[in-house]
């Protein structure tokens, strides 16, 4: 079993970065080398806006590396509770944005040639238990009937077809949902920004951001350039350089650890006992699990596992023990398949689980996907783009507030308690 990224492994590196110290006058700085930042800093330089792009790990290193591979649309917590906190306006724009992201992954896939393996797979949200059905099924016929007719309800005897499993009572079908090789995308993606004229450095960690001639002037270990603009695309990975100039989000931004595993490719017979709908796939429980099939055919399953804002290799094998256990609970026929790959990654959440975008502390910005970043974080980057070029009718998100969580600084010391919470409602629910 490898601790790695089965889409790190399994994709192309990219190797147009600079190779040099970083130096130069920029209009517009990005920090942040996944998804949002990568589509940012493409668009910019679609437009003849001279770019740099700092990235402290490599290309995808964080969170758009380390995902289930989904393209889901819909809004995470339910179109109902969007509802409620942000009025029914908002949420309309904000769920059909989610629908817009994923033509726009479309859209870039085409226009650079990428090849990835997207396909429109749809989504079912899954019932765990039966008391789960009758809200599932609220919010779907009321996501029908307002925003996005392209879904419908699926009884349980309807799951025959779909999946190969008894632990399920119903899902809803959302049939505009996608899935993609997430290594081959970033990939492409970053091929595709140095195309356009990005100069992107790799292992270039932001440590420091001064006012400087109008501008900003950002320092790395491996020099320093000066930005009229800074776009922050650090999501989860804020806190991950000590002295990046990045306070505002570490406030904000609630960092928690997600863990993935992958078996061996399975036989034909396997998928189709297994998943022969080829959807993606995830639970109704607090704290639950989502799960696909690979362009190979090997099952693809994560969740939380653990409340932890901690991933290595201890961490993430303990973590595969449990997604092990969680597999075999729904798939019983898998109890013998070997375990190929076993990883995690960070997952940005805010306190109310919406994402946002703006201007910030100096900075243009966009983040807090709450697991849904895979693909909001392609609009959110063409947003931010014309943010930072100074047009502001495009943000699905302007005008949300976003205040800080108490006692919050980029070390969410609450999570464990957070655990036993969600476990609690998962028992009486």
């Amino acid at each position: 079993m490898k601790f790695a990224s089965y889409w790190h492994d399994t994709a192309p590196a990219f190797t147009g970065g600079q190779t040099g110290p970083v130096e130069g006058r920029y209009d517009v700085a990005v920090i942040g080398g996944g998804f949002t930042g990568l589509n940012a800093a493409r668009k910019l330089a679609r437009e003849g806006v001279r770019v740099a792009l700092l990235e402290a790990g490599h290309v995808g290193a964080g969170g758009s590396g380390r995902n289930g591979g989904h393209l889901n649309n819909g809004i995470a917590h339910g179109y109902a509770d969007a509802k409620t906190h942000l009025g029914d306006e908002r949420a309309k724009r904000l769920y059909r944005a989610y629908d817009r992201s994923i033509e726009m992954i479309e859209d870039v896939i085409a226009e650079e040639g990428i090849a990835c393996d997207f396909r429109r797979a749809g989504k079912l949200k899954l019932a765990s238990k039966p008391s789960h059905v009758a809200g599932l099924r609220a919010n779907q016929e009321l996501v029908a009937k307002e925003v996005d007719p392209a879904t419908r309800w699926l009884d349980r005897s309807e799951l025959e077809g779909e999946i190969g499993s008894q632990s399920f009572h119903g899902a809803a079908l959302f049939e505009k949902s996608a899935m993609m090789h997430m290594g081959r995308y970033l990939t492409g993606l970053a091929d595709a920004t140095k195309r356009h004229g990005v100069d992107l450095w790799e292992n270039a960690p932001v440590t420091g951001r001064q006012k400087a001639a109008g501008g900003w002037q950002l320092d790395t270990p491996r020099g320093s350039l000066h930005a009229d603009t800074v776009i922050a695309a650090t999501g989860a990975y804020s806190a991950q350089v000590p002295k990046a100039p990045l306070g505002y989000f570490r406030k904000r931004i609630i960092p928690i650890a997600s863990f993935v595993i992958a078996t061996r490719p399975l036989s034909e017979v396997e998928v189709a006992g297994t998943m022969p709908g080829n959807r993606t796939c995830v639970n109704s429980l607090n704290i639950g699990n989502y799960f696909r099939l690979s362009p190979d055919n090997r099952l693809i399953l994560g969740g939380r596992a653990r409340f932890s804002a901690r991933s290595d290799q201890k961490s993430d094998a303990v973590s595969g023990e449990l997604l092990r256990e969680a597999m075999t609970g729904i798939f019983p026929q898998l109890k013998k398949v070997e375990i190929d790959y076993c990883w995690g990654g960070l997952v940005g959440l805010t306190s109310d689980r919406f994402p946002r975008a703006g201007e910030a502390d100096g900075m243009v910005y966009g983040m807090g996907y709450s697991g849904h970043g895979a693909q909001m974080s392609t609009l959110l980057g063409q947003v931010l783009a014309d943010l930072a070029m100074g047009r502001r009718d495009t943000n699905p998100l302007d005008g949300i507030d976003w205040p800080a969580v108490p006692a919050l600084n980029g070390k969410p010391w609450f999570l464990p308690l957070a655990g036993l919470w969600f476990s609690l409602k998962d028992r009486l629910s």
